[in-house]
C-alpha cells in the first residue's frame, strides 16, 4: 500500500495551483501509518475518495490563483550597441587627455621638468666667507679669521689597495681614532664623510701631495683671538656658525660677516652630499675689517693693572677707561673679571658682560665736579668764595657728614673741591637748585646713552627733579641717589679737560674694505656744556686734589701736572635693598697734563676690601695707568708749575 502524501504548497514549483501541475495522488484508506495513527478519529468515516463522487469532484470550485513568486524580478537584456558606443567614447577621451598631457610635458614643458628633476638631486649650500678682522688703531688684530680646511673622504673613490695607507695617514696626521676613520672610509654607498676640521692649510697640502684617491678638503675659516689682549669684554666672540654673539663681534656683525657664497652639490640616495658634483652659483663676499680707536699696548697694560688691583683688594670687580678728550676716542676699555674668547665654555654671561658700560654705580664725590661746575657757570659763586663748613649738616630728617672730622672750617670753593667736602658741596648745591643741577647733569651725559651703542649698555638712573624729595638735592649733589656707568663719568672729565665741550665717546674708528680702503666712522656729536673759563677753573680745583692738601696726593706723576677727583660711594646690598652690608664703590677720574690735557683715565673698583676710599683704593691704579698712557702716547712732560690757589680763608678774615 502506498503512503498518503500532503498536497503541495501552490506557491512552490509543481504545486497544484500552478498551471499544468499534476493533481495530487489518492491515498488508500488503510494500511497507512498516518492513517493508522489517526484511526481512532476516522473510525466509521469513509475515505475522502469514497465520500466524493466523481461527478461531484468535477463540480468542485476551482482553486484560487497562486500569488506571484516572492522577491523575484525578471531583467531583460537590452541591446549592447549603445553601451559599447558610450564605453568607447570614454576610453577615447581618457587617451586624448593622456596624450595631450604627454605632449605638454615632453614638447612644451620638457625644460622645466628637467630642471625640476635636477633640483631633486641638487641642493644649494653656503660657501664660507672670510670674516673681517677687528684691529686697534694701528691695525694690530684683536680678532681675525684664519683659513683652515675641512678634510673628507669619498668612500666610493677610495682604492682598495690604498685603503689601509689612507686610514693610517689620517689617523697619524690628525690624531684621530682608527676605528672611527675606518668606519668612514668604508661607509659605502656614502660619497661624503668628514674626518677632520680646522686643519691648517699646510697640513692638508702635505696629505694632498701623497695623491691618495678618495680624500678631499673644503675651505673654511676659524676665528682666532690673540692671547692676553685684555679686550675680550669689548671685542666679544662668535658662535659655532660664525656670527657674533657678544661685544663688537655682535654689534658689528653686519659689517664683519660679509656674504656667504653658494654652491650646488649633488645629493646621493642616502642623503649625503657630493661637493665635487656641483658648481659655484655665487662667489662669497669677504667681510670688512673694523678698526677701533684702541691702542693695543695701552689696552693690554690697563687690563693687567686693573686685574692686579682687583685681586690685591679682593674686590668684586672693576673697570678702567683711557680716553682722548678732544676727540672722544677711547684708547683702552678694560673690565675684570674677564674671560678667554678661545675657551667660551669655561665662562658665562656674567664674565661676558662689558662692565665698563653695563655695570652702574653711584659716582660719589666724582659727581661734585658737575655741582661745582654748574654753580660757577651760573655765576652763583667763584673759586675764591668762602663757605662755613661744619663737620655735619642736618638736612630735613637726614644728617650729612664729611669723610673726616676737621670740625668747622672756612673753605673756599677751591678748598671744598680739594678736600672733597660733602657739607660744603651741599651748601653750593642749595644755591644751584634741583632743576638747574639736573639740567647740567643731563648735558654732561648722565642718564643718557653714551653714544657707544655697545651691547648691554646701561644708561643709569637720573630721576626727574619734579620727583626729588626733601633730601634728594643734597644726595644727588654729592653723587648719591644717582647711578652712572664708567664710560659716562670718563666723558664728564673729558668734557672738563676739553675746555667745556662734550665730545660723544667713540670706540670704532671706521672700516677697511678688501681693497684696503679706510672709511672713517661718523663724526661724533659735540656739545658745549660749560664755558672754557669755567672748565679752566675746574681743572685748577681738580689739580689741587692731587696736592698735599688734597685727598689724592698718591695720584701725582713726576714731571706732569695731574688733575683728578676721588669718589667713595655706598653700594646697595641686593639682598636687603639698602646700603647696609653692601660695601663701597671706589673711583678715581682725572686727566693730564692738567694745563694741556691729552689723556683722561677713569678707574672703578667694586666693593674692595680693607681699603675702600677712592684715593687709596683706585688712586694707585689711576697713577700706573696714566703714567703708562702718557709715555706710550709720547706726551711730553709739563713745563709749567701749578699756580697757587687758596683753599682756606686767610687768617684773620671774617
Amino acid at each position: 500500500m502506498s503512503t498518503p502524501r500532503r498536497p503541495r504548497d501552490p506557491r512552490r514549483p509543481g504545486g497544484t495551483g500552478k498551471s499544468g501541475s499534476r493533481p495530487a495522488r489518492s491515498t488508500s484508506q488503510s494500511g497507512s501509518p498516518r492513517g493508522g495513527a489517526r484511526g481512532s478519529k476516522a473510525e466509521g468515516r469513509p475515505p475522502r475518495e469514497a465520500r466524493t463522487a466523481p461527478t461531484e469532484r468535477r463540480r468542485r470550485r476551482p482553486a484560487p490563483p497562486a500569488p506571484p513568486p516572492l522577491l523575484r524580478r525578471t531583467f531583460r537584456r537590452g541591446a549592447p550597441g549603445k553601451r559599447i558606443r558610450i564605453g568607447g567614447a570614454l576610453a577615447l577621451a581618457v587617451l586624448v587627455l593622456f596624450a595631450g598631457r604627454l605632449v605638454q610635458i615632453q614638447g612644451f614643458e620638457a625644460e622645466q621638468y628637467a630642471e625640476a628633476a635636477s633640483e631633486l638631486r641638487l641642493q644649494t649650500i653656503d660657501i664660507p666667507t672670510l670674516r673681517g678682522a677687528i684691529t686697534d688703531a694701528d691695525g694690530d688684530p684683536f680678532a681675525l679669521s684664519m683659513e683652515v680646511r675641512t678634510v673628507f673622504v669619498d668612500p666610493e673613490e677610495v682604492r682598495e689597495d690604498e685603503r689601509d695607507r689612507l686610514i693610517d695617514e689620517l689617523v697619524t696626521r690628525f690624531d684621530l681614532d682608527e676605528e672611527e676613520v675606518a668606519a668612514k672610509v668604508d661607509a659605502k654607498p656614502s660619497r661624503y664623510q668628514v674626518v677632520a676640521r680646522k686643519v691648517p692649510p699646510g697640513d692638508w697640502q702635505e696629505l694632498r701631495d701623497l695623491e691618495l684617491r678618495g680624500v678631499g678638503a673644503e675651505v673654511d675659516y676659524e676665528r682666532v683671538y690673540p692671547e692676553e689682549t685684555g679686550a675680550a669684554d669689548l671685542v666679544g666672540f662668535v658662535g659655532s656658525e660664525g656670527h657674533g654673539l657678544e661685544g663688537l663681534e655682535a654689534y658689528m656683525d653686519g659689517v664683519l660677516a660679509g656674504e656667504a657664497g653658494e654652491r650646488q652639490v649633488e645629493v646621493g640616495v642616502d642623503g649625503t652630499q657630493i661637493p665635487m658634483a656641483g658648481g659655484v652659483a655665487k662667489d662669497p663676499v669677504p667681510g670688512q675689517d673694523v678698526r677701533l680707536t684702541l691702542d693695543r699696548d695701552v689696552q693690554w697694560y690697563v687690563a693687567q693693572t686693573l686685574a692686579a688691583r682687583v685681586e690685591e683688594l679682593d674686590a668684586d670687580g672693576g673697570s678702567a677707561i683711557v680716553m682722548v678728550p678732544d676727540t672722544g676716542e677711547i684708547i683702552a676699555m678694560a673690565d675684570y673679571p674677564t674671560y678667554s674668547p678661545t675657551d667660551i665654555a669655561a665662562s658665562g654671561p656674567e664674565q661676558w658682560s662689558n662692565g665698563a658700560v653695563a655695570e652702574t654705580f653711584e659716582p660719589g664725590s666724582t659727581n661734585k665736579v658737575i655741582t661745582i661746575g654748574a654753580a660757577l657757570e651760573e655765576g652763583l659763586t667763584t673759586p675764591e668764595t668762602v663757605y662755613t663748613v661744619p663737620y655735619a649738616l642736618r638736612y630735613y630728617d637726614q644728617t650729612f657728614r664729611n669723610s673726616s672730622n676737621h670740625g668747622t672750617q672756612r673753605l673756599t670753593v677751591n678748598g671744598i673741591m680739594a678736600q672733597s667736602s660733602n657739607v660744603g658741596t651741599i651748601k653750593v648745591a642749595d644755591q644751584v637748585g634741583a632743576g638747574v643741577l639736573h639740567r647740567y647733569m643731563t648735558e654732561f651725559g648722565l642718564g643718557q646713552p653714551t653714544g657707544l651703542a655697545l651691547p648691554g649698555e646701561e644708561t643709569g638712573i637720573l630721576t626727574d627733579p619734579e620727583d626729588w624729595w626733601g633730601t634728594q638735592l643734597p644726595s644727588v649733589s654729592i653723587g648719591h641717589s644717582v647711578t652712572v656707568n664708567a664710560a659716562q663719568m670718563a666723558s664728564v672729565y673729558a668734557t672738563v679737560a676739553n675746555g667745556g665741550v662734550r665730545v660723544e665717546p667713540s670706540v670704532v674708528a671706521g672700516t677697511v674694505d678688501t681693497e684696503g680702503n679706510f672709511t672713517p666712522a661718523d663724526e661724533p656729536e659735540r656739545t658745549r656744556v660749560i664755558s672754557e673759563e669755567t672748565a679752566e677753573r675746574l681743572a685748577l680745583m681738580l689739580e689741587a686734589v692731587t696736592s698735599d692738601e688734597g685727598t689724592a696726593p698718591q695720584a701725582r706723576i713726576d714731571g706732569y701736572r695731574v688733575a683728578g677727583k676721588t669718589g667713595t660711594a655706598n653700594r646697595v646690598n641686593p639682598e636687603t635693598g639698602s646700603y647696609e652690608g653692601g660695601g663701597y664703590t671706589s673711583t678715581f677720574a682725572g686727566f693730564a697734563p692738567a694745563d694741556a690735557p691729552e689723556v683722561v683715565v677713569q678707574v672703578v673698583l667694586h666693593n674692595p676690601q680693607g681699603t675702600y676710599y677712592g684715593g687709596e683704593a683706585a688712586g694707585p691704579a689711576f697713577n700706573d695707568i696714566m703714567s703708562f698712557a702718557l709715555k706710550t702716547l709720547k706726551v711730553p712732560p709739563t713745563d709749567t708749575d701749578p699756580p697757587a690757589i687758596r683753599l682756606f680763608e686767610e687768617e684773620g678774615a671774617g
